[in-house]
């Protein structure tokens, strides 16, 4: 058996291991073990566990928590270093970008054990984010790159990466999306918000560049109250967006706007559902972009860089790059008139990469 030791740390990550865990578990040849480092870890991220990815409860909760950004990675690592010597497995696996990503890359290599990083490539060009370091150092560290759209490949060349180590395999997080659609229809989200289909606007903000200053805080109230004149704005509100909100007194126009629903945040299955049946995206997450664009509904993402180019060269997403609202508004007007911009579903994103995955990690690891 090769024994692989999956990493997540943030909600996307979740989505993204599920589809590897089952079919590692499938193969009947890996040994799937899960840790979960614990940057997001409540009531509602156990239920997308347990209950909505039927993912096993992990293997290892190590509760890392909050702090900076050196002071999680350092804490993370330490404690990973220990897990990796009692377990000695054969490859540890890493998604994303996050801090739990690098940590566990750099343990691994320091560690002498292989490394396999899914959604290798994406590059925002933006040095500014942690997420951009997070991503450059994984794959520079990496012995399996799986990479999930053509510009990935493009990135890795660039940075002079063996071609031996790299794999075009598509998207796990559509793999998720794509098994998990039905499913999602049972939920009764939008009945419990009173919504109609294609009668609102999804939004989600979260990135300190958006979030963390009140100039930027006031320019998305103003851009909520805009659109909440003629539809209904969802906002499942992220808790540091919440928090920082709370420190103006502007906040109160949007809570006591009837047309603005501040909900907390969503199940994977309940999001998934408001996703699927809102009439436009705005957002500032990597995640939705390719969601959306799988989906094909217009997404507006404010920043000025996406590491994920394709879901704007082949999908349904279009960047903004500040948050001027008149800009932001005369868009938005743009779709509901009809003026949408037509996407199609980039290559590979077809619900079978995980499985693509787990077929290159036997051929590399299985022992003879």
């Amino acid at each position: 058996m090769i024994k692989i030791i999956s990493i997540v740390g943030a909600r996307p990550n979740f989505m993204k291991v599920a589809p590897l865990h089952r079919a590692f578990v499938k193969t009947n040849l890996i040994e799937s073990k899960i840790v979960h480092t614990g940057q997001h870890f409540d009531e509602k991220m156990s239920d997308v566990f347990f209950k909505q990815l039927e993912l096993p409860k992990p293997n290892y909760y190590l509760g890392i928590g909050g702090g900076s950004h050196t002071q999680v990675t350092a804490k993370t690592m330490l404690e990973l270093e220990q897990i990796f010597e009692k377990e000695k497995p054969d490859l540890i696996l890493v998604v994303g970008d996050v801090n739990a990503t690098v940590a566990a890359s750099v343990v691994a290599v320091k560690m002498g054990i292989s490394l396999a990083h899914v959604e290798a490539g994406l590059r925002s060009g933006d040095r500014k984010m942690p997420e951009e370091i997070n991503r450059i150092i994984t794959d520079s560290i990496s012995n399996l790159l799986f990479v999930t759209e053509s510009a990935g490949l493009v990135n890795l060349a660039k940075e002079n990466i063996s071609d031996d180590k790299i794999f075009f395999v598509g998207n796990v997080m559509i793999d998720s999306l794509i098994y998990y659609l039905k499913k999602a229809e049972q939920s009764t989200i939008l009945y419990e918000l009173g919504l109609e289909k294609y009668q609102y606007i999804l939004v989600t903000m979260h990135r300190p560049s958006n979030v963390d200053t009140q100039e930027g805080l006031e320019k998305i109230v103003q851009i909520l109250l805009e659109i909440a004149k003629t539809k209904k704005v969802v906002f499942p509100i992220h808790p540091r967006t919440k928090n920082n909100f709370s420190k103006y007194s502007f906040y109160t126009n949007i809570i006591n706007n009837k047309n603005i629903l501040l909900i907390e945040p969503q199940g994977y299955l309940e999001f998934l559902q408001l996703m699927k049946n809102t009439l436009m995206l705005l957002t500032d997450s990597g995640g939705i972009q390719e969601e959306s664009t799988y989906l094909k509904i217009p997404c507006l993402t404010f920043r000025d860089t996406t590491e994920r180019p394709v879901t704007v060269e082949l999908g349904s997403n279009q960047l903004l790059h500040d948050l001027k609202p008149t800009t932001v508004i005369t868009k938005v007007n743009e779709i509901l008139d009809g003026k949408v911009k037509e996407g199609i579903i980039p290559p590979l994103w077809d619900g079978s990469t995980a499985e693509r995955v787990a077929n290159i990690i036997i051929k590399k690891y299985a022992k003879q």
